[in-house]
């Protein structure tokens, strides 16, 4: 079946062969047996109205609209179709319920895959909250893939165990990634770092800012600062609510690029340690 996707902004998730579009149709466009406007963020909802609406004209009848920002119920999935091609999904949902995150309401309680797809780069919401054979059985999968594994789903620090660190030893990883989105996940972001033993380049650490709109960038640099002594690359991530888009200023959206690219933060650690951290 040939399957058109199209999206209403480009992620480094979004695919790129052929069939997949961002934005408009183009002036020569593919036969499709079928058009799928996909939206990932509430805030794009009207944008991807609108695409329906221009692909409609030239696919009638079968384009059609959906994705989590809709609430879909996240259920098969197909490797390559809605995001690029080695990215797999072996559970969907998350029993945790941070104030920030979509996942429970979207996707509801954590849930395995007992006969996921095979890919190096696993999304999960939370893997460690699965059981141990599940876990077990990714890792074999992941054996047999010839890249180097990326756990960019966020591996929970509280949850990282002996027993994973050591079945991490067992393939070859490209970056994991943690999260501390708060002050208070430092010392078991610490602790989570400590047992997997891997080079700071490897380990990235999403970090949330701004949930609290008090928040100060001093305050925000301070934690970004704390994670990177706890041995991980902060991944500094500028808080969007689901039912409206922030529009930043440049000051937080430069402090957000500089804490997501290595070769910045490296520099802005750098003048920190020479200005013993005040500017």
């Amino acid at each position: 079946m040939r399957v058109i996707r199209v999206f209403p902004r480009k992620t480094s998730f979004t695919p790129t062969d052929a069939y997949a579009f961002v934005g408009n149709p183009p002036m020569i466009r593919p036969e499709a047996d079928y058009v799928y406007i996909s939206c990932v963020f509430s805030w794009d909802v009207e944008e991807a109205k609108r695409l329906f609406e221009a692909w409609e004209q030239y696919y009638k009848g079968i384009t059609h609209i959906g994705g989590p920002a809709f609430e879909n119920d996240a259920g098969y999935f197909m490797p390559g179709r809605f995001v690029k091609q080695g990215i797999t999904f072996t559970s969907r949902g998350c029993n945790n319920n941070c104030p920030w995150c979509l996942v429970p309401k979207r996707e509801g309680k954590l849930r395995t895959d007992p006969v996921f797809r095979a890919g190096h780069i696993i999304q999960d919401n939370n893997l460690l909250q699965c059981h141990a054979p599940h876990i077990k059985s990714v890792f074999e999968m992941l054996r047999y893939q010839g890249k180097a594994a990326t756990f960019s789903g966020g591996i929970d620090a509280t949850l990282v165990t002996d027993w994973f660190a050591d079945e991490l030893r067992t393939i070859t990883i490209d970056q994991i990634f943690l999260a501390a989105d708060t002050k208070s996940a430092i010392t078991p972001l610490r602790k989570a770092v400590a047992k997997i033993g891997l080079p700071r380049s490897k380990v990235r650490c999403y970090a949330l800012t701004k949930f609290d709109p008090n928040e100060t960038i001093d305050q925000a640099e301070e934690r970004m600062r704390l994670i990177w002594e706890a041995g991980a690359m902060p991944f500094a991530q500028l808080y969007q609510p689901p039912e409206r888009y922030i529009e930043y200023t440049y000051e937080w959206l430069a402090f957000q690029r500089t804490w997501q690219r290595p070769a910045a933060m490296i520099a802005r650690m750098k003048a920190l340690d020479s200005t013993g951290g005040a500017e």
